[in-house]
């Protein structure tokens, strides 16, 4: 995914090139010319993803999951929800953590859902982990990687760059729940549109 920083660097051969194909005489240096390149460029991106913000691409709705809660019960909240993984929140409404798919497949010490299939079928296999007596807290992601509701297209991006997961909660100034950012509608609406295909 490219950085809101990340544009081609010109060389001087670059820019001697391109003054050679633009009619007529030019007063400008190398350096000018590279200058007025990254302004232009930095113009364009704030103006291509001035509308990307965290609270306007985020899920609401979400229903977070408690840190006392078991994991079984944490597990049919998961797969109710739709989601790869949902925020935890302690006592105070705080998001404190992330319980994801992955932190199941960790404490049933398999990598995939494909390896944790296998196990299944094998007639000897066993599970020694009791999820009925496990708290989320002690089975969450954390520390949790937040956003603030009003973070744009660049902190948006570091912010997934900063983690693995599929997603993060969007919170308030008061660190309390407002929604939950998907990395995949992040990079739907980052792509540009094709204004060739179907309405």
């Amino acid at each position: 995914m490219m950085q809101d920083d990340d544009e081609t660097e010109l060389t001087d051969d670059d820019i001697l090139d391109a003054m050679q194909h633009i009619p007529g005489y030019l007063d400008i240096s190398t350096d000018d010319f590279r200058s007025i390149y990254h302004l232009a460029h930095r113009h364009a991106v704030e103006r291509l993803f001035k509308g990307i913000t965290a609270a306007r691409l985020m899920r609401t709705g979400v229903t977070p999951l408690q840190t006392e809660m078991t994991l079984d019960k944490a597990a049919s909240h998961l797969a109710g929800s739709g989601y790869k993984g949902l925020p935890v929140v302690d006592a105070n409404g705080l998001v404190v953590g992330m319980l994801t798919e992955t932190d199941f497949m960790k404490r049933l010490d398999a990598r995939n859902f494909m390896e944790l299939l296998l196990k299944l079928l094998d007639d000897m296999f066993e599970f020694t982990h009791r999820c009925h007596e496990t708290r989320v807290h002690d089975a969450m992601t954390k520390p949790v990687v937040t956003i603030g509701q009003n973070a744009g297209f660049a902190e948006i991006m570091k912010k997934f760059d900063s983690h693995p997961g599929r997603s993060m909660p969007v919170v308030g100034t008061d660190g309390k729940l407002l929604g939950l950012l998907l990395r995949k509608d992040f990079i739907a609406a980052y792509k540009p549109k094709d204004t060739h295909g179907p309405e």
